[in-house]
């Protein structure tokens, strides 16, 4: 784990089960309270249109430690999107903080100096989708989250790791090379 917890940058994606398009792929950032992630933590208590933040909580009067703040990657235009954002996301990013805490990927003695800023992704196409599964949607959310903040305080991927992969993989979507 990173000894300076000043600023700790992860991301992980963990797919759908076939036929969902309840992909995750948090972004996260992690650091203390009286540095930039908590600067910018505090910034986000004011809201924009379509990216509405909030804490991720486990259940009223349960916001988790370190204390973290949902973000959406993308506009949420309705309701039915915005339930799913303040129901399964929250609750799966909200319980993989606490995991974190338990299995000690989160230092417990940090806790109350640390914050976290967690970007989230929700296709627009699972608010519409009739056989949506919300236990595939909150799986991988919660893999993809509990994987980002491991590599957000680990480093990783290491620059060792990026270095020798420079060549032999390429983004997902990549079709232009």
């Amino acid at each position: 784990m990173s000894s300076n917890l000043t600023f700790c940058a992860g991301e992980a994606t963990v797919l759908a089960a076939e036929g969902q398009f309840t992909d995750a792929m948090p972004e996260i950032l992690i650091g203390r309270t009286d540095g930039p992630v908590g600067q910018a933590f505090a910034s986000m208590m004011a809201q924009s249109k379509g990216h509405t933040a909030m804490f991720a909580i486990r259940a009223c009067n349960q916001m988790v430690r370190p204390a973290t703040m949902l973000v959406p990657k993308v506009t949420l235009k309705d309701s039915a999107n915005i339930d799913l954002f303040g129901g399964v996301v929250q609750s799966a990013t909200a319980d993989a903080v606490v995991d974190c805490l338990i299995e000690g990927i989160i230092p417990k003695d940090q806790a109350n100096d640390l914050c976290i800023i967690s970007l989230v992704w929700i296709d627009p196409r699972c608010a519409k989708d009739p056989n949506l599964d919300k236990k595939d949607m909150y799986r991988t959310n919660y893999e993809a989250t509990k994987l980002a903040i491991q590599r957000a305080l680990r480093s990783e991927p290491s620059i060792e790791e990026l270095i020798a992969n420079r060549h032999s993989i390429k983004h997902d979507m990549d079709d232009w090379s």
